[in-house]
């Protein structure tokens, strides 16, 4: 396995300053941040239609030995807002050109539509009761996210590329079922992100979700980022929190950087269930930890990570 970086949390830098923080820290791998949510701090949008700027990029990783394990390109393109759909499908399409080039990954969110034609937020939908909250699911999946979804992995499969689906609530594809679901029903380069800070707070297994994901070969990119559960405001509110991110004291879960939510009992079994279903790619690691900067949070998830990766193939059972 090797270790990477969501580049999003290194955006206030210049490029080549950030290139060189990563391989200052010895790093395997970049994740190069396109927009739209995570922004587009470096102006790659265009990189894969300017052969020249495309040299200089691919010149500037080579030197500092880096690879890209994705493109991530995190957007809303079935938005009911037909402006954000639009600028959101734009750069999804440009960061398949551009991981075409670069690695062949483009992770996205799967989007939220509409609860019905001709509403103007998206619906995000939380259970089947009252009736018409399953027939807003069932238009959502039917009649918007399978036929966009299918229409991208054709694209994207002329292109070479996968499309690996961060499962994020709020986005109708937010658990592994539903990314096998897309999967099944629009393309089979359509596949996982597998993030585990968002599985925790819904009562998913990070290491279960490994397990089925890998069982249905769709784990494609993986996010390094923790989630610390408070107990106390977790029993007493329950975990759909609409607190701001920075209210720290008072929601039952929050974002940390590696280790600080979850300790080794759960990250060694974590990139163990990768391998044993074929994963040695990147754990691209995702700074959103509120009580740490940015470089601390990240320089200690780099630190912790080192010591739980699993790095060479696997020996031989040579005790048998």
């Amino acid at each position: 396995m090797k270790l990477g970086v969501m580049a999003a949390l290194l955006g206030g830098m210049k490029l080549d300053d950030a290139l060189d923080y990563c391989a200052k820290v010895k790093l395997d791998a970049i994740e190069l941040p396109l927009g739209p949510y995570p922004g587009d701090p470096w102006n790659l949008a265009g990189v894969a239609r300017d052969k020249r700027r495309l040299a200089e990029l691919k010149r500037k990783l080579a030197d500092r030995g880096l690879e890209v394990s994705a493109i991530a390109a995190h957007g809303n393109a079935v938005h009911p807002h037909k402006r954000i759909a639009r600028a959101h499908h734009q750069l999804h399409r440009r960061a398949v050109m551009l991981a075409a080039e670069l690695g062949g990954i483009v992770v996205n969110f799967s989007g939220c539509p509409a609860g019905a034609p001709g509403d103007q937020t998206p619906n995000f939908i939380t259970a089947p009761w009252p009736d018409e909250f399953q027939a807003a699911s069932e238009y959502q999946w039917n009649k918007v996210l399978i036929p966009f979804w299918k229409k991208e992995a054709q694209f994207a499969a002329r292109c070479g590329v996968k499309i690996a689906f961060e499962a994020h609530p709020n986005f109708t594809v937010h658990n592994p079922e539903d990314i096998v679901r897309l999967r099944n029903a629009a393309g089979e380069n359509l596949g996982a992100n597998l993030d585990p800070s968002h599985f925790f707070w819904q009562g998913i297994d990070p290491v279960e979700a490994v397990r089925y994901l890998g069982e249905n070969r769709c784990i494609f990119h993986v996010h390094a980022k923790d989630t610390a559960i408070d107990s106390r405001n977790s029993r007493t509110f329950g975990n759909l929190d609409t607190k701001s991110y920075g209210d720290i004291a008072h929601r039952a879960w929050v974002f940390r950087t590696v280790g600080y939510g979850h300790g080794e009992g759960f990250w060694k079994p974590f990139v163990s269930m990768l391998r044993t279903y074929g994963y040695d790619g990147v754990l691209s690691i995702e700074h959103e930890d509120g009580l740490m900067s940015v470089n601390e949070g990240f320089e200690k998830a780099v630190a912790y990570l080192r010591n739980i990766l699993i790095s060479q193939p696997a020996g031989k059972a040579w005790w048998f």
